[in-house]
């Protein structure tokens, strides 16, 4: 099992430290969170709540997933980095292949692209996109990264993007991989359709083992049994080693932590603090899962 750091809503000068730590302690990535902006009122319930509220307000940090997977890449040699999910609805994907071809290749293709559909219909009407249809133009756009990704003159003409030949260089040496996230029927098959990996929300055990036995029969009716493919879970009731051994046990292959929440911290905590639970963990879980 690989363990991943989610540095969510943590301040912006503590990111480049925390990475520093996580490479030292034996993580494998970091998980980026995303946020475009919040909207003082929203029209639509967040879904991984169970009354549909934000957990966060309009002071919380955020920093631009990509740019942060740059500066904490420049800080490490060895660290993954991932965004856990990047909202891909609301953005363009021809611009958003040139952000991604840079970070990939500036940190030397440790880097990979979790995507969602994205919740709140404001993030899509104020950036310019249609709400409507949201996943069919994702599915699009999922295509758009893959071919303008793999380097070379490309052209695309499909319904929500249209483009004759065009090139980015450098292209990345390596495929960026796409990890799926979501927990509806259609996220799940997109996952299982396209995907080089699931990415959870936080979940409970049950409910990611049968997320998980409904990924694998998926993916072997599109074909995909016999193919790698990463679990990547943000599981909230199991813990410690025995618990992260029942989580690969039930298929996850790579464990999204924040040790400074299990030690009973908050997400603005020191940067000394956080960086003691990381260790505190490595010690007591990642050296002997």
């Amino acid at each position: 099992m690989k363990f991943t750091l989610s540095v969510a809503m943590s301040p912006l000068d503590q990111l480049t430290e925390l990475a520093r730590t996580a490479e030292e302690c034996g993580f494998d990535s970091v998980a980026l969170p995303d946020s475009l902006f919040y909207s003082e009122q929203v029209s639509a319930a967040y879904p991984y709540t169970p009354d549909g509220s934000r957990m966060w307000t309009a002071e919380t940090p955020w920093a631009d997933p990509l740019i942060a997977a740059a500066a904490m890449g420049a800080a490490t040699s060895r660290l993954r980095f991932y965004t856990s999910v990047l909202k891909l609805g609301p953005r363009n994907p021809v611009l958003l292949a040139r952000q991604l071809a840079s970070v990939a290749v500036l940190t030397g293709d440790r880097f990979g692209l979790g995507i969602g559909l994205g919740w709140a219909p404001e993030e899509f009407e104020w950036c310019g996109a249609p709400y409507a249809k949201r996943g069919a133009r994702v599915d699009e756009a999922i295509e758009v990264l893959r071919l303008i990704l793999a380097g070379g003159m490309v052209e695309y003409h499909g319904e929500f993007f249209d483009f004759d030949r065009l090139q980015m260089s450098p292209a990345p040496a390596r495929p960026v991989p796409i990890y799926v996230g979501g927990h509806t029927d259609a996220a799940l098959r997109r996952a299982a359709r396209v995907g080089d990996g699931w990415a959870s929300a936080m979940m409970g055990i049950d409910d990611l083992r049968s997320t998980i036995g409904r990924l694998a029969e998926l993916r072997a009716e599109c074909g995909r049994a016999g193919e790698p493919f990463e679990i990547q879970a943000v599981c909230v009731d199991r813990f410690g080693v025995d618990g992260y051994r029942e989580q690969a046990e039930i298929g996850v292959t790579d464990a999204i932590v924040v040790p400074w929440l299990l030690d009973g911290h908050g997400f603005d905590a020191d940067l000394s603090v956080k960086q003691a639970s990381i260790a505190k963990f490595a010690g007591n879980v990642i050296n002997n899962v």
